[in-house]
């Protein structure tokens, strides 16, 4: 079991809507507005486009856990505070663009990212799943692709780009079409998702991920979701595999390589 070292020192962030705790070298970051069933606020999207963003640089957190307090994991977008209708299609497009952000920093960070989801997620709270590496599910998630039901399209907040590549194209093309949910047991069924705990498990589901990436070494971590974001859009294997050429070579100047290699030969 992975460490919980300096628990005195856990540090709750940024703000209300959004909290962060150290556990180690795995940081913790829950979405805390239960009684809006955890849906995006203004002040909830700043918090996590600046939370992902910042990470860029962070190089003592190796992993992030994503989770929610109560019993919804994010509901989406909070339509009762968005600005007025009445705006120009560049301020509109300057809203639109500021939430995407979040997403973008998600993929960018070098940190694996572990979801852990229950109850409702949906829209931009689906798109946050969508964009961690490791999805978990509770087995009261349901996820949705909402943006479609609300007179939008079903394509919004990567989904359209994230789906296909987790799911293929056709039940991709069922759920953004018709923006119905899915249930944890399909999720798991089409490998949505890596597992489904009872809900009351979530907090613990991820221990042995957790444990086993916290084996590898720090660069390897980061180093493996950078060629994972490469090579899903790579434009032919010779290409990815270029890539893995070199992080490879990057990867034998680790500090811990010798000592590693030496393990093996035992």
């Amino acid at each position: 079991m992975y460490k919980i070292k300096n628990r005195g020192n856990e540090m709750a962030l940024v703000d209300t809507v959004l909290q962060r705790e150290k556990r180690g070298p795995v940081e913790w970051v829950t979405l805390n507005r239960p009684e809006s069933l955890n849906a995006m606020n203004p002040d909830l999207v700043t918090a996590l486009r600046r939370y992902f963003e910042g990470k860029y640089e962070d190089h003592e957190t190796r992993i992030i856990v994503l989770k929610a307090n109560g019993g919804n994991f994010c509901a989406g977008l909070d339509l009762k505070q968005q600005p007025p209708i009445e705006r120009s299609v560049e301020e509109r497009l300057a809203g639109q663009m500021n939430i995407r952000d979040i997403y973008k920093a998600m993929r960018r960070c070098p940190q694996p990212i572990v979801s852990l989801v229950q109850g409702a997620a949906c829209g931009g709270g689906f798109s946050l799943a969508l964009a961690s590496d490791i999805r978990i599910l509770g087995e009261s998630a349901r996820m949705n692709a909402a943006y479609i039901t609300i007179g939008l399209t079903g394509g919004d907040m990567g989904s359209s780009y994230f789906l296909p590549r987790l799911v293929g194209t056709s039940l991709a093309s069922e759920l953004l079409l018709t923006g119905r949910f899915i249930e944890a047991a399909e999720a798991l069924h089409h490998r949505l998702c890596s597992r489904v705990v009872p809900d009351d498990q979530l907090e613990t589901a991820a221990d042995d991920l957790i444990e086993a990436m916290l084996a590898n070494s720090a660069l390897g971590l980061r180093l493996t979701k950078d060629a994972l974001n490469f090579a899903v859009d790579a434009p032919s294997m010779d290409a990815a595999m270029a890539m893995e050429d070199r992080q490879q070579i990057l990867a034998t100047y680790s500090g811990d390589i010798a000592e590693r290699r030496k393990r093996f030969e035992k």
